[in-house]
């Protein structure tokens, strides 16, 4: 612990992880920290780069698994509400890096903001959001971004204009940076019509999905103008199981993990899953989710 004496940041050894994902699996974190504000977070960057120790930003842990082994070096969780405000001025929001997006979302959609009412239910903070580009049927985070603060892993705080960013599906180019702030340009309209829509993209997302049970998502991204779900399903994989890890009944591209499973029970079942769909379609998945 001695790399990070004098800091006012609070560096936890051994912090478990599994309670802050969405899988609830895996091991701890070596280093686990909670930064109060910007200037914590850039000393607390700019001593691990000072000492060589990798750090990772963890958002919600939505789209995360977590290995049994845990993870090497610095886990960064920015909680504080200094990451997390939110602020709508006109047809502009800026909010924070670590804040919800289902947060951002609603509090546009009562603004009278559209743009982000599809995005309803997507879990996760709006950093982590705009890292993978989130988006549902052809709308992206991404096209609505006119600015965002960064931070590198030297500690170096850059801003960012919508002409020097680059979204793709689920991917943004901005994987080596933490982003701390966002101001997100929308487009007015009446807040009631808003909502209603809000509410009807919510229910039907729901639907869809599995309930109640550890999960971390869409495990795999879709192919270009397939469905990874669509594919699986194909494959002959509902229901599919290694351990407690099992591919979800009503979604094929979710994978549950029930209350024996273990962080390589889900890897076994992704390794599966991608070489059984390969072999029947012809089609190489790639992972939506991060494994750590």
């Amino acid at each position: 612990m001695k790399h990070f004496e004098g800091l006012n940041t609070n560096v936890l050894q051994d912090e478990p992880l599994a309670m802050y994902t969405w899988f609830q699996l895996g091991g701890a974190a070596q280093y686990f920290a909670e930064p109060e504000d910007l200037d914590e977070l850039i000393a607390l960057i700019r001593r691990c780069r000072d000492a060589g120790i990798p750090f990772r930003i963890l958002g919600r842990g939505s789209n995360l698994l977590i290995r049994d082994e845990g993870v090497a070096g610095v886990v960064i969780r920015l909680s504080a509400d200094a990451f997390r405000g939110i602020e709508i001025d006109g047809n502009r929001v800026t909010a924070g890096g670590g804040a919800r997006l289902g947060r951002v979302v609603t509090a546009s959609v009562h603004a009278g903001l559209a743009g982000l009412e599809e995005l309803v239910g997507i879990p996760g903070t709006l950093g982590g959001a705009i890292h993978g580009n989130a988006g549902i049927q052809g709308s992206t985070i991404g096209q609505w971004i006119t600015t965002l603060v960064t931070l590198s892993d030297s500690g170096e705080v850059a801003e960012r204009g919508a002409d020097e960013l680059t979204f793709d599906y689920r991917q943004s180019g901005l994987d080596d940076l933490i982003i701390t702030q966002a101001v997100l340009g929308l487009e007015e309209d009446d807040p009631k019509l808003l909502s209603k829509r809000m509410q009807t993209h919510w229910i039907v997302r729901k639907s869809r999905q599995p309930l109640g049970a550890p999960s971390a998502g869409c495990v795999f991204r879709n192919p270009r103008g397939l469905s990874a779900g669509e594919l699986i399903e194909q494959s002959g994989l509902k229901n599919a199981r290694i351990g407690g890890a099992c591919v979800n009944e009503r979604h094929a591209n979710f994978i549950i993990a029930e209350p024996e499973a273990t962080s390589q029970d889900v890897i076994r079942l992704i390794d599966f899953v991608r070489d059984q769909v390969v072999k029947r379609t012809g089609v190489e998945l790639e992972l939506e989710i991060e494994i750590w």
